[in-house]
């Protein structure tokens, strides 16, 4: 009979080892197998599973005809993944201080992570008094405006993924698949996306579409404050400010330059 424990323990080792065989690599260049068990004191054929497990994710690769191994391209498209996020990141600061600064309420930049939404920066306008720091955090995305809008645009299978269970954490958050079908079909008419009170009480979100070069929706930004801030009202008169920014900021990335 297993031992979860155990299992657990022998799981993380390797991932440890694993992780040092690519730090090695990164300092030396290149390494045999041979080289790579010693470093590692294990025996050869564990340091054998492990590299192969990392050239089977194009993590390492072998260099031919040399029978040593170092850093692959795999390493490149997860860099190049966490470059993409800063350089949203650090596109989108002003635009974001400037939209915080005029409409004194707290803007967001989040990008779809598995089955939620992931903050990736936050500005709080001069009207937000210690508002909640969002940035790493996940949330659901049926019950939020960020949420809405990086489901609206997905394609019909990756969407399907996305519809398992819809929890309800207030009494207005849309928990039925067929409400929030009709839902996105609306964010996607309109452009941008509202949730008023489905979060959290007292709590109204406003969302719109930032997209790269080829047009994807890559990430969205928010508007938000409470409720009795931002009134319908006061919703219509903020969203254009709202997708304004959200626009300039799809240019910056290279939407829509020829």
């Amino acid at each position: 009979m297993s031992n979860p424990a155990v299992e657990s323990a022998v799981g993380v080792q390797s991932v440890d080892r694993a992780l040092r065989i690519l730090e090695i690599l990164a300092r030396s260049g290149e390494s045999g197998v041979t080289e790579l068990a010693a470093t590692l004191e294990v025996h050869k054929s564990t340091a054998f599973r492990l590299v192969a497990t990392l050239e089977q994710h194009r993590l390492v690769e072998q260099v031919e005809g040399r029978g040593k191994y170092r850093l692959g391209v795999g390493l490149l498209r997860l860099a190049g993944a966490t470059t993409a996020r800063l350089d949203v990141v650090q596109e989108a600061r002003p635009l974001c201080k400037q939209l915080a600064a005029a409409t004194g309420e707290t803007v967001n930049l989040a990008t779809l992570s598995g089955n939620s939404a992931l903050y990736l920066d936050q500005v709080a306008g001069p009207s937000a008094l210690q508002p909640h720091n969002w940035v790493g955090q996940h949330i659901p995305l049926h019950a939020t405006s960020n949420g809405k809008v990086l489901m609206a645009w997905l394609a019909p299978a990756e969407l399907s993924d996305l519809f398992g269970r819809l929890p309800a954490f207030t009494g207005l958050t849309i928990t039925t698949k067929s409400r929030l079908k009709r839902e996105l079909e609306d964010v996607r008419e309109q452009g941008y996306a509202v949730a008023v009170d489905e979060l959290e009480v007292g709590l109204t979100a406003i969302a719109a579409p930032v997209r790269n070069a080829h047009g994807d929706v890559i990430c969205s930004m928010s508007l938000s404050g409470p409720t009795f801030r931002l009134p319908s009202e006061r919703v219509a008169e903020v969203v254009p400010q709202l997708v304004e920014a959200a626009e300039e900021l799809s240019h910056r990335l290279g939407w829509g330059v020829r």
